[in-house]
């Protein structure tokens, strides 16, 4: 890479897993990019048995099935190689901060090592990306229209921009349905699954799971069962009216009633 200066290795690494769960969910798939001072390149991917079924909605996006895992070793199994594989590099990535490295850092706990950012430079890709490219009206209309916003944060003004700020992602992006009806589709970003407006429930094949937070991936019953807290919170905080019936209702053991061919999981 010959824009980035290296004073030790940079690991670029990416994780498949059998879903969101920081710490309910098992790694299938490992993928590193070992970047060294000298400008060597060594590409590796890994196969891993999860020891645990694979949800077939995580095998629908990354195209992993029980099968082309049921041969592959277990984490524990490699685990001591690929933690000194690691040792002394820095650590690269797309949204690893929230994900990769939370999960990688729970599989290596659970085989007795102890894995961590301290001491080592951590570069998300993701962090970049949103920092250089803001979310803001402001930054939308530099970008898509090339001016700057006068009176910015006026509703006219703002407003105004915002018709512009359409009209050049409509230049600049042709895939772009060019009917309110197509945008329309095109703007939802609402999952089919989810249970509540603002998809801190969904649907996960035939259960219903927490959408969310450091619970994301555990089922709602679970939850209910041995973490009641959690939903008492969700029903005293700032949460919409529907969010908070849901826990309300599972904590007296009332559950959403499956979609039309779901059997909600006993």
């Amino acid at each position: 890479m010959d824009y980035l200066k290296l004073t030790r290795p940079l690991i670029f690494f990416d994780l498949e897993t059998t879903g969101v769960s920081i710490t309910g969910d098992r790694i299938v798939e490992i993928s590193v990019v070992k970047l060294s001072p000298d400008g060597r390149k060594q590409v590796t991917t890994r196969r891993i048995n999860p020891q645990m079924p694979i949800p077939p909605e995580a095998s629908e996006i990354h195209g992993i099935y029980d099968r082309d895992v049921e041969n592959e070793p277990a984490f524990e199994l490699i685990a001591a190689n690929l933690f000194n594989y690691f040792a002394d590099c820095d650590l690269a990535g797309y949204n690893i901060m929230k994900f990769d490295i939370p999960v990688l850092t729970a599989e290596f706990r659970r085989c007795g090592l102890t894995f961590s950012t301290e001491n080592r430079q951590v570069v998300d890709v993701y962090h970049i990306f949103c920092k250089k490219f803001p979310r803001t009206l402001t930054a939308a209309y530099e970008f898509f229209c090339g001016k700057t916003v006068e009176n910015a944060h006026s509703a006219e003004a703002d407003t105004l921009a915002t018709v512009e700020v359409l009209e050049g992602q409509l230049k600049m992006y042709p895939d772009l349905p060019h009917d309110v009806a197509g945008l329309h589709d095109f703007c939802d970003l609402s999952d089919p699954d989810a249970i509540d407006s603002g998809n801190r429930f969904k649907w996960q094949g035939d259960r219903i799971i927490v959408n969310f937070g450091r619970n994301a991936g555990t089922p709602l019953r679970d939850i209910a069962v041995n973490n009641p807290g959690f939903l008492q919170w969700i029903v005293k905080a700032d949460f919409p009216e529907d969010v908070k019936k849901i826990a309300s209702d599972a904590l007296r053991g009332i559950f959403p009633e499956p979609k039309a061919g779901k059997n909600e999981a006993e």
